[in-house]
């Protein structure tokens, strides 16, 4: 496939691809209703989780990232490595500005870590144990994903990811997600980010 042609094709297709609202659908046929009015609204699989279904969670979390995945180990094979990753980062911009719910959708985080993987190895083994490590430790998944987002560009640059093209990309999906995380990094500086799991205190009688 030639490039002139790869590289819009992918993007186009990721993008559409990336939009599908997997954590809505998933819930709305759960029967429980439109997962914009609850939490923080948001319908990725973190605002799935407080719903108490756990395995509604697990699914959109894995759905949301294999649709950045999968479209970047097909695009890869059939057209090369970076081409693989415009498809990829096509999806995650989907994801976060799906056009069929009026471009407000995730915060990109499982559709970023989706796609790691299948582009940059050195990138995931960066992501993966930051974000496990630091969620177990405070329960605060904004602060998990921020941390591995800011370091996942020179930490895969240090294990040894040497393509420019990728290394720039994941650069940019890291602001990206600073982006769709403004709100929550306020919280943050602020001392005011839930803890996933933490009750609510009961306002005085």
């Amino acid at each position: 496939m030639e490039a002139s042609l790869a590289f819009p094709l992918a993007a186009i297709c990721g993008y559409l691809a990336g939009s599908i609202p997997f954590g809505l659908l998933i819930t709305k046929a759960a029967g429980l209703g439109d997962i914009r009015q609850i939490g923080s609204g948001n319908i990725g699989a973190t605002n799935v989780l407080r719903t108490g279904r756990k395995d509604l969670a697990l699914a959109t979390l894995l759905l949301d990232s294999l649709k950045a995945g999968l479209l970047a180990l097909g695009f890869g094979l059939l057209a090369g490595r970076e081409v693989g990753f415009m498809a990829g980062a096509a999806a995650f911009v989907g994801h976060c500005y799906p056009i069929w719910l009026g471009f407000k959708g995730g915060k990109g985080v499982a559709t970023y870590a989706g796609l790691l993987p299948f582009v940059s190895l050195p990138g995931f083994y960066v992501a993966a144990p930051i974000w496990l490590g630091l969620f177990a430790v405070t329960r605060i998944s904004s602060l998990a994903a921020l941390t591995a987002a800011a370091l996942v560009p020179p930490g895969a640059w240090l294990l040894g990811e040497r393509n420019n093209f990728i290394l720039g990309g994941l650069a940019l999906l890291s602001l990206f997600v600073f982006w769709t995380h403004r709100a929550n990094l306020g919280r943050l500086l602020k001392g005011q980010e839930p803890r996933l799991g933490a009750k609510k205190e009961k306002p005085d009688a």
